[in-house]
């Protein structure tokens, strides 16, 4: 079983999924007015989407879901998840979405993932939940301790550590992927030139949130989609299916990096769609 001995090493257990930068603001950077969000929906109105980024990416990585889904006429924020720590994260999320009135569809990508489950429970306009390339984690459980339970993932061996101080005095570790590594690693069937941009832009994770244990998911009570790659390499397919399936999600796998949303936008939003028409 592999398990990034030289990672634990650093302080941090393994450092996956969700990126953010400590400065970041907990709200979203939206796709939508904001005043549409706020405003009541008529009944025929679609749910909104609430979009939610994993680790070393950044919003601009939904960007070719945005752009279908608005063509079909859903309204869309692209949250800012901050990457501090499960609480913290949740936190950020959930303030998004009591910002929104009539339903939605919150969808996680990597340890994006992890923050949907926590910040969907107690939240009730949340109707519908997808991941994609994501974990699902039970209470209890860790971004690191999932990904140590299977073989396959070469997290422990692109990851660049950069100690940080936060502003409380205590001490932490935000880890980046190695720019060389970046485009073979997380995102192999993006082209090299869009890779290399998204290597440049990542934003860093904190040690913290990979190893902070997940609270009572929402995935138990509301109904769940996973977009699973075949071909990831940040958490490998046995991992997700794993997850997925102990979730009762409905799933899809196809053949993509980790970077699902950018390489497959057509299958991602075509799930989120389905998703979204399940929501009365």
């Amino acid at each position: 079983m592999y398990r990034h001995s030289r990672f634990r090493r650093a302080r941090t257990p393994l450092t996956l999924m969700a990126t953010a930068t400590v400065a970041t603001a907990l709200f979203a950077t939206s796709v939508g007015p904001a005043s549409a969000a706020k405003s009541t929906p008529q009944k025929s109105a679609k749910p909104t989407v609430v979009l939610v980024h994993g680790a070393f990416a950044d919003s601009s990585s939904w960007n070719g879901v945005i752009k279908r889904l608005k063509q079909d006429g859903y309204p869309v924020v692209a949250a800012a998840n901050p990457l501090r720590g499960v609480s913290i994260d949740t936190a950020a999320v959930k303030a998004v979405l009591a910002g929104i009135e009539g339903p939605v569809v919150l969808v996680g990508h990597s340890y994006g993932g992890t923050v949907i489950s926590n910040a969907a429970h107690g939240s009730g306009n949340v109707k519908a939940l997808v991941y994609a390339d994501a974990f699902l984690p039970e209470k209890g459980e860790s971004a690191n301790e999932l990904v140590s339970r299977f073989e396959g993932s070469v997290i422990g061996k692109v990851l660049r550590p950069v100690p940080i101080t936060n502003p409380d005095g205590s001490k932490d570790v935000d880890f980046y992927i190695e720019q060389s590594k970046f485009h073979k690693a997380f995102g192999a069937d993006v082209p090299a030139s869009t890779a290399g941009v998204m290597a440049v832009t990542q934003r860093p994770g904190a040690a913290t949130a990979l190893d902070e244990p997940s609270g009572e998911p929402a995935w138990k009570t509301i109904p769940s989609w996973a977009v699973v790659g075949t071909k990831d390499r940040i958490i490998p397919r046995e991992l997700q299916v794993y997850m997925a399936e102990r979730a009762k999600a409905r799933i899809s796998e196809i053949p993509s990096s980790h970077a699902v949303s950018v390489s497959h936008p057509d299958a991602v939003t075509d799930v989120i769609e389905k998703a979204a028409r399940t929501v009365r």
